[in-house]
């Protein structure tokens, strides 16, 4: 029985392409290296702020992007620093300026999508950086703007640079770099048919819109050569 033909079982089954056992072994070993990484440069912020903690939460959740799948515009280093920094310091702004923690936090997440959007640094763990900065530690409410541009900003950064040396040493390209689009056959679809398919089904996708072209392309080779043979 295949796991992944049972309806009963299809919850279970990974979604990710390309998502090979050997991959998530090396990007659980880059994680967890990331992290301790991470939490290093947060030890270095804590001996000057001694009450902060040496390392925020979400960097759990960026490490599995960064690590797990480096060639998501969600986990490229923009995103990671720029989307972590700036909804920490939404939420410190919206913890000075709405009293009830319970909507606060709500806000605090809806601004800080929209902001990251605007800046093209969207990075879901940044959610749960915002809420950090209004329902943390006493410490890190206390600290304020001293939250996200020293502990939020060193830890992100860390990891970031963690990234980049660990996927140069595995053979992943991060940040990732988007490859040379192969010159389409005399029937292959035009970028712009791919944008009105990804618009007609009026979801958002976890790949680059050019990274989709190129797989797209070499997947119409792929096939091309198959029939070319069978002839």
């Amino acid at each position: 029985m295949q796991l992944k033909r049972n309806p009963s079982f299809r919850l279970f089954v990974p979604k990710l392409a390309g998502a090979r056992l050997n991959d998530r072994l090396v990007a659980s070993l880059g994680a967890g290296l990331g992290v301790f990484i991470a939490a290093v440069a947060g030890l270095g912020i804590q001996n000057v702020w001694p009450a902060l903690p040496f390392l925020i939460a979400p960097i759990g959740a960026s490490a599995v992007l960064v690590f797990a799948v480096p060639a998501s515009p969600l986990a490229q280093p923009w995103p990671v620093f720029g989307g972590n920094v700036l909804s920490a310091a939404v939420g410190v702004t919206i913890a000075h300026l709405v009293q009830y923690p319970m909507l606060a936090v709500g806000l605090a997440v809806a601004v800080a999508i929209v902001a990251m959007s605007l800046l093209r640094c969207l990075h879901p763990p940044s959610g749960a950086v915002a809420v950090t900065a209004i329902i943390g530690s006493d410490a890190v409410i206390a600290a304020g703007y001293i939250y996200p541009v020293t502990l939020v900003a060193a830890n992100s950064a860390a990891l970031v640079l963690a990234g980049f040396l660990f996927h140069r040493i595995s053979g992943h390209s991060y940040p990732h770099r988007i490859s040379d689009t192969p010159a389409p056959l005399p029937t292959a679809m035009l970028r712009e048919d791919i944008e009105r398919a990804v618009a007609q089904t009026k979801e958002t996708f976890d790949i680059n819109p050019a990274d989709l072209e190129t797989l797209l392309m070499t997947a119409e080779g792929f096939a091309a050569q198959r029939l070319g043979k069978k002839g």
